[in-house]
């Protein structure tokens, strides 16, 4: 399963171009990521700190008025981190992919912790394969 967040897109967003500037994108993840870890029904409650981005550009987004879509799934999940990915869309058409790995961290201690049971099954409901089969479709494309 996948979470999908409606991202506004604001003025401030654009460069000189029109564009939305690349490093605003990471902006856009961190409101999908937020939006999917702290609801009030599931939520990394002890927190979780960014480990690491990787950000694949595909198509300029020319801002608009309307909110672009960010689909987010979970990759991978092991002991002390997991894995996020991402696309940033409308409909079929794909402005950027991406992923972060996440470290759930114990800001009380200063130090990373590993993933709870709770947050495990929370978690493992938005597991997708999506990623592979992007890869797929990209290679097929080439």
């Amino acid at each position: 399963m996948r979470h999908t967040y409606r991202c506004p897109l604001r003025w401030a967003d654009m460069d000189a171009y029109g564009h939305v500037n690349n490093v605003v994108f990471l902006r856009y993840l961190e409101e999908a990521r937020i939006d999917f870890l702290f609801r009030p029904d599931k939520q990394f409650k002890q927190g979780s700190v960014v480990a690491r981005h990787e950000i694949d550009y595909k198509r300029q987004l020319v801002h608009r008025h309307a909110p672009v879509d960010i689909e987010l799934w979970v990759t991978e999940i092991r002991a002390a981190s997991f894995t996020l990915a991402y696309e940033v869309k409308d409909g079929d058409q794909i402005y950027v992919r991406a992923s972060t790995v996440i470290v759930p961290f114990d800001f009380e201690a200063q130090r990373p912790r590993r993933i709870t049971e709770e947050e495990r099954e929370f978690l493992r409901e938005y597991t997708d394969d999506g990623a592979e089969k992007a890869a797929e479709e990209e290679a097929v494309a080439a």
